[in-house]
């Protein structure tokens, strides 16, 4: 998987109340992660059922480039805060296209 395209489902539900919150914060992301190198897409989903309820779908060119991701400093900084603004731990899957 470190040289094939991998493709990113994370799932990040907003403590009751901050919602506006945490799609800003997410909204933040959205351009500097959009910049970066091996990006194909970075798009933001809030749950027609659940406003609570947000998804990025991700597509990268490489594990590698998703790795360099994960340690940029703005979403450094995102993770810093996700527990004062988020109800549980980001659930991130990882998926291949076949």
């Amino acid at each position: 998987m470190a040289d094939e395209k991998v493709t990113v489902i994370a799932r990040a539900r907003a403590r009751a109340g901050l919602e506006e919150q945490v799609r800003q914060e997410i909204m933040a992301l959205m351009a500097p992660t959009r910049a970066e190198a091996g990006c194909i897409n970075y798009d933001l989903h809030q749950s027609a059922d659940d406003p609570a309820l947000f998804m990025l779908y991700e597509n990268w060119v490489s594990l590698k480039d998703l790795e360099e991701h994960l340690a940029m400093p703005y979403l450094e900084a995102f993770k810093a805060k996700a527990p004062e603004i988020l109800a549980e731990p980001i659930d991130i899957t990882l998926w291949k296209m076949i």
